[in-house]
């Protein structure tokens, strides 16, 4: 198995990426690129590496590998041979670990295959985590979740702003802005984001619903009516609204409390009933005094020092 990969596993896939970095001129047949084979591997280089002397990158932010796309990658892997190279960096003699190709290492494992084409980079910890990060992000279409965690990785333990991340990553600051937002999500629905349950496009709804308890119940909603984005955005809407109602109820009870004392007050004061009338919500009205006759009234304007 181990010969027929090093005749089929190269192809004209690899011979362009071979241009691309300058190692060496790629030809029409696979038996014509230059392969390095020497144990100490230059970094630059292209290389066939055993797969047992590959560790898995601490760094990899992919947690999640779907079996059965796995098993069909082993199974074109098995009579194509890998055509994309992984990429690891040395850190002893024969070792080595593994940079990003996670999928690619692991499906050729199961094909069987006892050594692959490997890019030999020269990188520190900090340029693993982005190394890792972004060629998953480009290639391997990570869950909005991973991607999450991924960049709150890269700004904690690399020391970056948002905006630096959102250059490291191509993308501008408000989508980092809302990749990070998710991880404040209940956890069962971080979980149904990252399992495929509910799209971003869902999730960048429910990140704008302040309370938890109202953001759990829009997602059951969701889930349990199938809504779309739009009917899921439409629920967000209604309700915040409900919100804003519920909150000016509150402010228009707190505001009638306090007239009531005030009319409280001054039919008290002037030992009959008075009443406010608000004529508009910037606080006009007029106060109405009654009386009941010319000596009532009188005694109305002796409380005024008429």
């Amino acid at each position: 198995m181990a010969a027929l990969q090093r005749k089929t596993g190269l192809g004209k896939g690899l011979g362009a990426l071979l241009q691309q970095d300058d190692i060496g001129t790629a030809k029409s047949t696979p038996t014509e690129v230059p392969v390095a084979k020497s144990p100490a591997s230059p970094a630059g280089s292209i290389n066939f590496i055993k797969v047992e002397q590959i560790s898995i990158n601490p760094f990899q932010p992919r947690t999640d590998f779907d079996e059965q796309a796995l098993r069909e990658l082993s199974e074109s892997i098995e009579i194509q041979g890998l055509i994309q190279p992984i990429t690891v960096r040395q850190v002893g003699k024969n070792e080595y670990q593994l940079i990003s190709g996670e999928r690619r290492l692991r499906a050729s494992k199961l094909a069987g295959i006892t050594e692959i084409p490997a890019y030999v980079r020269t990188a520190n910890d900090q340029q693993m985590l982005e190394m890792a990060l972004i060629e998953n992000i480009q290639r391997e279409n990570l869950n909005a979740i991973e991607i999450a965690l991924s960049f709150q990785r890269m700004i904690e333990e690399c020391s970056l702003k948002q905006e630096e991340l959102g250059d490291r990553v191509s993308k501008n600051r408000s989508t980092v802005t809302n990749y990070l937002r998710l991880l404040k999500l209940p956890p069962v629905i971080q979980a149904a984001i990252r399992d495929g349950d509910l799209t971003m496009g869902h999730a960048r709804a429910l990140i704008n619903v302040g309370e938890v308890d109202k953001q759990l119940f829009i997602f059951r909603e969701i889930v349990e009516k199938g809504l779309s984005v739009r009917k899921a955005e439409q629920l967000v809407r209604e309700v915040q609204q409900a919100k804003d109602k519920k909150q000016k109820g509150k402010q228009d009870a707190g505001l009638n409390f306090q007239f009531q004392k005030i009319e409280d007050d001054l039919a008290s004061k002037f030992a009959t009933r008075v009443k406010l009338n608000l004529k508009s919500a910037k606080g006009k009205g007029a106060i109405e005094i009654p009386f009941d006759s010319e000596d009532d009234l009188s005694r109305i304007l002796e409380l005024l020092d008429w």
